[in-house]
């Protein structure tokens, strides 16, 4: 049986690696660990010259990029909304939340939220790429994230015979809830 003990790191693409480095590590305080560069790409054998970096994103969480110099130039996807793919980080509490966002609109970066979500509350801005980062801290209660656990079976199925949101986590961002 397969057990993952954590996320080695997650991969995008990046515009300049240089860049997109300096943005991580002057506005979210990561180290740059490790860079690899390669004229073919191991796995498949093809040449397609890249450099691959790599930040520490804390407690063992790796962040890393990709620049290719053999392919198009970088775009998003654009069939699917700006707002669904992200990279999430946890930070403290809603003090290094609202301090975050200070920090980074002093540093000159739009930054959208806090948004409330029921058990996290967030705020969101776009690194150099045009990916879009959340900053986020846990609000929610053990009970409340122990109910949304023991629903999720439920909802999901609910959604893949409907492809209707379910109401059972409705809570989440209900006025009543919130105030």
């Amino acid at each position: 049986m397969i057990k993952i003990e954590q996320i080695h790191h997650v991969a995008y693409r990046c515009k300049d690696a240089q860049k997109t480095v300096e943005f991580y590590q002057k506005h979210l305080n990561m180290d740059l660990l490790v860079c690899i560069a390669e004229d073919k790409v191991p796995s498949t054998k093809e040449p397609n010259p890249y450099m691959h970096v790599f930040l520490d994103a804390g407690q063992g969480n790796i962040l890393a990029f990709f620049e290719i110099t053999g392919e198009k130039e970088m775009s998003r996807d654009f069939n699917t909304p700006k707002w669904v793919q992200h990279i999430a980080f946890q930070i403290k509490d809603q003090k290094a939340l609202i301090d975050a966002k200070k920090e980074l609109e002093q540093q000159g970066i739009d930054v959208l939220g806090v948004t409330e979500h029921g058990i996290i509350q967030s705020i969101y801005f776009f690194d150099p790429n045009g990916h879009r980062v959340e900053l986020t801290c846990v609000t929610g209660t053990a009970q409340q994230l122990k109910e949304l656990k023991e629903i999720a079976p439920k909802m999901l199925k609910e959604w893949s015979q409907t492809k209707k949101p379910p109401r059972h986590s409705a809570w989440l961002h209900e006025k009543e809830f919130l105030n």
